[in-house]
C-alpha cells in the first residue's frame, strides 16, 4: 500500500503551455524551457501530459529531462493515453527515471472490453515501482464503467490504481460535473483543474463549449475540494486550459499566460482558505 499522503501541490501542465510547444508557434517551446518557466511562477510540479516526443524517449533523454528538474527545483508527474502494455511499461520505465510517483492515462474506447486484462498486465508493475497509475475520466468511457473497472482491478488492495478527475470532460457525454465528482471522490489520485463555459455560437446556432478562467465558469471547485478533500488527501491539482485559438500566436500565448497566473492565484488563495478554517 502507499504510504501516508504527502503534502498536495498545486502543478503545472504541459496543457498550460499547449500554444506554446504547439506546432503554431513561430519558435515552441521546449521541455527544458517549460520546466524553467514553471519554476520562474515558484511552481515545483509539472505534469508533462500528451506530449507526444515522450513516447521516444530513451534513457539519455530522460537523464537530461531529470537534469533540468533538478536544477529548477522542479518535480514531474507524466501523462500518456491507452493501455498498450508496452507503451505503459515505457512510462514506467521513464517514471523511474524521473522519480515519477504517478502516471495518468486514459481508456479508449475500444479498449473498454479488453481493459481488465490488460489492466491486468501492468498494474502489478507500477504497485512493485511504488507508481500509482491514475485513469482519467472523459467522454469516451462512461464514468460508473471507469469506477467500476478501478475497483474490480485493485480489489488486491495494492492501492496504486485509481483516478484523474476532470469534471469538465464528462459533459460531452452528457454527465454533469457534480455527478462525475460524486461517484469517483474515493478514488481520485490527481485533479486536473479548469474551468469550463458554454457560449452561444453565432446566430445563435448551437454552443461551443470551451474553458474560462477559474471561478469564472461553471466548475464550482469548492464542491470539488469539498467532496475530494485535496488537502488532506495528498492529492495534486494540475492545472490545465481549454484555450481556444485567439486568432494568432501571439495573443494566444499572452491570453494562455494570463490564465495560468490568473489559476494559479485563484488556487492559491484557496488553499489558504481551506488551511485556515481547517
Amino acid at each position: 500500500m502507499p504510504s501516508s499522503p504527502a503534502p498536495s501541490s498545486i502543478g503545472l501542465s504541459t496543457y498550460s503551455f499547449f500554444w506554446q510547444w504547439h506546432e503554431t508557434a513561430p519558435r515552441p517551446l521546449t521541455l527544458a524551457e517549460i520546466v524553467a518557466k514553471t519554476a520562474s511562477w515558484d511552481v515545483d510540479l509539472l505534469q508533462l501530459c500528451d506530449y507526444p516526443a515522450l513516447d521516444r524517449y530513451d534513457a539519455a533523454q530522460a537523464a537530461d529531462l531529470a537534469a533540468a528538474g533538478r536544477d529548477h527545483g522542479v518535480a514531474y508527474e507524466l501523462g500518456t493515453r491507452g493501455l498498450d502494455t508496452a507503451h505503459l511499461l515505457h512510462y514506467l520505465d521513464l517514471a523511474g527515471h524521473l522519480d515519477v510517483t504517478l502516471v495518468r492515462s486514459m481508456v479508449r474506447r475500444e479498449e473498454i472490453t479488453d481493459a481488465p486484462e490488460l489492466l491486468a498486465k501492468v498494474v502489478p508493475a507500477y504497485a512493485e515501482a511504488g507508481v500509482t497509475l491514475a485513469l482519467e475520466t472523459y467522454e469516451q468511457i462512461p464514468t460508473q464503467t471507469l469506477v467500476e473497472l478501478v475497483v474490480t482491478e485493485d480489489s488486491s488492495g495494492h492501492g496504486y490504481l485509481g483516478i484523474v478527475l476532470d469534471p469538465g470532460n464528462t459533459v460531452a457525454a452528457l454527465e454533469t460535473p457534480r455527478s462525475t465528482i460524486d461517484l469517483t471522490a474515493p478514488l481520485v489520485r490527481n485533479l486536473h483543474v479548469k474551468d469550463f463555459a458554454f457560449s452561444r455560437q453565432a446566430g445563435w446556432v448551437g454552443f461551443t463549449y470551451a474553458g474560462a478562467r477559474l471561478g469564472e465558469g461553471l466548475l464550482d471547485y469548492d464542491y470539488l475540494v469539498e467532496q475530494v478533500r485535496p488537502h488532506e488527501r495528498g492529492i495534486n491539482q494540475i492545472v490545465e486550459h481549454w484555450l481556444v485559438w485567439q486568432g494568432d500566436n501571439e495573443t494566444t500565448c499572452r491570453l494562455e499566460d494570463d490564465w495560468t497566473l490568473h489559476n494559479l492565484a485563484y488556487l492559491r488563495r484557496k488553499a489558504a482558505e481551506h488551511l485556515t478554517s481547517a
